[in-house]
C-alpha cells in the first residue's frame, strides 16, 4: 500500500533531523552558502536527496526508492553557545502542491509537556502555537499549520525570531530563529 503524502512529509522531517544533527558536527558547514544544489549519489535502493541553502535556511528534498513523488521542506538548525549540536530544529513543509504548509518544530526530550512551544515574531504579532504530537527518543516534535498569509508576513522578515519552550524543570528556553534567506528558501521550494 503507498504512503500518503503527510506520512512521507513527517518521515522526511524526522529524517531531516537526524541529519541535521549529523551535519551540524560536520566543520563543511563553515563554509559559505551557496544556492546552487547539490545531489548525493544514490546508493543501491537508497532515496535521492538534494539540498540548497540559502544564508540560514536549507531547502532539502528527497525521493524515496520507488516513489513516484519527491517531498521537499525547507529547514533551520537552531544552536545555542556552548553546546556542540543543534538545540532544536524548525521546518516548513507540505503534503503534495497544494496542501497546507506545515511547520514542525523537534526541540530535545527533557520539555515539559504541559506547555506547547512558541514561535514569537515579536511583540506586536501574536505567536505562532505549536502543539505536541510525539517525541522520541532524538526529540519532541510540535508543529502548527501555516496558512498563506502567515507564511507571506514570515517571508518579509528581516529580524530573528524566537522558539519558545518550558524545560522538564518549567525553566523558560528561548532560541533565536534567523529569518536569513527564508523568502528565498520558500521561493525555492515552491519551485520543487
Amino acid at each position: 500500500m503507498p504512503r500518503s503524502p503527510l506520512l512521507c512529509l513527517a518521515s522526511s522531517l524526522v529524517t531531516t533531523a537526524i541529519v541535521t544533527a549529523v551535519l551540524a558536527a560536520s566543520p563543511a558547514l563553515a563554509q559559505a552558502p551557496t544556492p546552487a544544489p547539490t545531489q548525493n549519489a544514490p546508493a543501491s535502493g537508497a532515496p535521492t536527496r538534494t539540498t540548497a541553502t540559502y544564508e540560514d535556511w536549507t531547502v532539502r528534498c528527497e525521493t524515496p526508492p520507488g516513489a513516484q513523488q519527491k517531498t521537499c521542506e525547507v529547514f533551520q538548525a537552531q544552536q545555542q553557545q556552548g553546546q556542540a549540536g543543534p538545540v532544536s530544529q524548525i521546518a516548513i513543509g507540505r503534503a503534495g502542491k497544494t496542501g497546507p504548509h506545515k511547520l514542525v518544530a523537534q526541540i530535545p526530550v527533557n520539555v515539559w509537556l504541559a506547555t506547547a512551544p512558541r514561535l514569537l515574531l515579536d511583540d506586536k504579532q501574536a505567536p505562532i502555537a505549536l502543539g505536541f504530537k510525539r517525541c522520541v527518543p532524538g526529540g519532541c516534535f510540535a508543529d502548527a499549520d501555516i496558512p498563506d498569509d502567515l507564511l507571506r508576513r514570515l517571508k518579509a522578515r528581516a529580524e530573528p525570531g524566537r522558539l519558545e519552550y518550558k524545560d522538564a524543570i518549567q525553566r523558560d528556553v528561548g532560541i533565536p530563529v534567523s529569518f536569513k534567506g527564508f523568502s528565498q528558501a520558500i521561493d525555492a521550494l515552491a519551485k520543487q
